[in-house]
């Protein structure tokens, strides 16, 4: 199902401000029902362009209502095949349900897994922005099932329709949290960095073209920020600070988003090298690269 349009609004003035005395604001489309407190790398803004548009001398970045849209369609298949079913899913051999377009990690009570728990904070998320919640999901703080075969075994249920037509009728909000995510990343990976000079110029390099911004938001979305020690093997993280640190030299534009994509493609056959064999990660490896392989190609 395609996400509904959306009107949007201009960047407030603040932020315009911001922006034009060379911040390096991130800013893209965001719908006009909602408002973020955009500060550092990423502010919303609206363009009438259908491509994306760049100036070199503040590093702003504006990306069309119709690229917004897209990008959380392209989430949502590459996370969930586009489908309303596969908003609720839960991978055999994990601790964990994910749900919801970005398949947000939820874990039940008293599971503390090495991966960042999400789907909480996007609840709290779509409720600020007026989406209706389920009762019952108000007061439910962990998953409420407690392994894959108790969801399985609900799948017919009350609360998986409840959470399947939350989430299907919140397509534009949870695009909204994902790109927002992207806000944060940045000043997490320069704080953990020790060339930040680098990684802040391969992060804007990728962000110059359309398919470079959706690279950088899904793959922050995809595979995190790569900041947590918890989420590393043998001590090598996945995230989006080691595609930027293992990115070569220092290209620009559509090349950068190309050398992005190699660099995600090897980062991830590198984590499952280095996964405990008992996960058997190199099932889901060949979707990986599919995946990373996408960012090269034009938006």
């Amino acid at each position: 199902m395609e996400p509904q349009a959306r009107r949007f609004r201009p960047l407030p003035s603040a932020l315009a401000n911001r922006a034009k005395w060379g911040y390096g604001v991130l800013a893209v489309i965001y719908p006009s029902k909602f408002s973020l407190p955009l500060l550092a790398a990423l502010s919303i803004a609206a363009c009438s362009s259908p491509q994306a548009t760049v100036q070199a001398s503040d590093s702003r970045i504006q990306v069309s209502q119709s690229q917004a849209a897209k990008i959380g369609r392209k989430i949502w298949v590459s996370e969930c095949a586009g489908t309303v079913e596969g908003l609720t899913s839960w991978n055999k051999g994990e601790s964990f349900g994910s749900f919801g377009i970005g398949h947000f990690i939820w874990y039940p009570a008293g599971q503390n897994g090495p991966f960042e728990e999400s789907f909480p904070p996007l609840l709290k998320f779509l409720s600020s922005k007026g989406v209706a919640i389920p009762g019952w999901l108000k007061n439910t703080p962990d998953c409420p099932w407690p392994n894959r075969a108790a969801f399985e075994r609900d799948l017919g249920g009350q609360r998986i329709a409840d959470l399947r037509r939350m989430l299907k009728n919140s397509v534009p909000e949870q695009t909204a949290f994902i790109v927002a995510r992207l806000e944060s990343a940045l000043p997490k990976m320069l704080s953990k960095t020790r060339d930040q000079d680098l990684v802040r110029g391969r992060f804007y390099a990728v962000a110059e073209s359309a398919n470079g911004i959706y690279a950088l938001i899904d793959y922050v979305n995809f595979k995190g920020e790569g900041v947590k020690a918890s989420e590393s093997y043998k001590g090598q993280g996945w995230g989006l600070l080691q595609v930027l640190e293992n990115m070569k030299g220092q290209p620009r534009g559509a090349a950068a988003a190309r050398e992005f994509s190699a660099s995600a493609s090897l980062t991830l056959k590198r984590r499952v090298a280095n996964s405990p064999p008992a996960r058997n990660e190199s099932r889901w490896l060949p979707g990986w690269l599919n995946r990373t392989a996408g960012y090269a190609k034009p938006f």
